[in-house]
């Protein structure tokens, strides 16, 4: 019984973000309410109020979904590049840019905050939880297992410089994303190697 209450509650929460996931999109961050999400995922208010509490709480679980799958896109990028850091850096950053502008609710939280309304962006740029802590953590296990010959402490300066760098881009870009992930892959590749005195990551 323990199990169905739990997949129902996890049904439950994915209708609920996908329901505000469209709203946001179609409307921007700004004018999200919780009744429309409720109608349109089908539920009552106090129902939505159970589960998330508040708007605010709603926008922190729709940005943490969004960087859970980013999070699998960027793996991905990174598995098939295996066999060299900067072509999986670029490779993956790439993936992270161009997702960026394809994706409803990232160009809704940006288009929002050139507005002025940029409550949601917090959390994609201020806030280090859910974005930040969660894509440092992530590559610092999989860069020290798949290149331990970068000592800990190259491996973590460019694991924040990239991350800081990708989420800058993404709020304001200068180039495209081909182009701004080659130069930060050069980047990363000259920070990592740069205390050990290697000139390859491969």
């Amino acid at each position: 019984m323990t199990r169905f209450r739990e997949s129902v509650r996890s049904l439950l929460r994915e209708q609920v973000l996908n329901a505000a996931y469209d709203l946001v999109a179609a409307e921007g961050w700004n004018k999200l309410r919780l009744a429309p999400v409720a109608r349109a995922a089908g539920i009552s208010r106090q129902t939505l109020y159970n589960e998330f509490g508040s708007k605010q709480d709603l926008g922190e679980a729709l940005v943490e979904r969004e960087t859970e799958r980013f999070m699998l896109g960027i793996q991905q990028e990174l598995d098939a590049n295996r066999n060299s850091l900067e072509a999986a850096v670029g490779a993956a950053i790439a993936f992270t840019l161009q997702e960026s502008l394809d994706n409803s609710l990232i160009k809704a939280i940006l288009t929002a905050s050139r507005g002025g309304e940029d409550d949601l962006l917090a959390y994609l740029t201020t806030q280090r939880e859910p974005v930040f802590d969660t894509a440092t953590a992530v590559l610092e296990a999989y860069i020290a297992e798949a290149w331990p010959d970068i000592d800990p402490e190259s491996r973590s300066l460019t694991i924040e410089v990239m991350v800081r760098l990708t989420i800058s881009h993404m709020v304001q870009p200068v180039a495209s994303p081909q182009e701004t992930a080659r130069r930060l892959a050069l980047i990363a590749h000259r920070t990592a190697y740069s205390a050990s005195g290697q000139s390859t990551g491969n």
